[in-house]
């Protein structure tokens, strides 16, 4: 199963406020973490367009395994645009030392595109703009090969 993925963090290194996947068949993850202190371009940018309450690390966690889980017969292969998208999804399946989230096969790949959402800077809308990036060039490679 491919699924599309998008973050939104404090600026450059800094902590992770949201993140989004959604899957080819339209299954979507979209939780929040909130930002105490953003930096003025998060807070004027991104910060008004999180559409949802932040929730603790710890929950956010058993809802990505919630998530993933339901893939659990088919393996997983993510689709960034960014690799800190990747790195953040990384790091939230950390849980402690030695111990991660349980998920299904897992690979993973980085395009270089930029696709334009309906929303930019929100993670769900971004990571649909992806989405329907790559299904539409997926099906027109479909399309000319007939």
């Amino acid at each position: 199963m491919r699924v599309f993925i998008d973050g939104e963090w404090n600026s450059y290194g800094g902590e992770l406020i949201s993140l989004a996947l959604v899957a080819e068949d339209g299954r979507i993850f979209y939780e929040v973490l909130g930002c105490e202190n953003p930096n003025p371009w998060v807070a004027e940018n991104v910060m008004p367009k999180l559409n949802k309450d932040p929730i603790p690390l710890v929950i956010f966690q058993l809802e990505l395994a919630k998530y993933l889980m339901q893939f659990e017969f088919d393996s997983v292969h993510i689709i960034a645009d960014w690799p800190e998208d990747i790195m953040w999804f990384c790091k939230v399946l950390i849980i402690g030392p030695g111990t991660r989230l349980d998920t299904p096969p897992l690979t993973m790949q980085i395009l270089r595109v930029d696709t334009v959402s309906k929303n930019p800077h929100n993670a769900l809308a971004d990571a649909q703009a992806l989405r329907d990036w790559y299904v539409s060039v997926d099906m027109n490679a479909v399309r000319s090969e007939s």
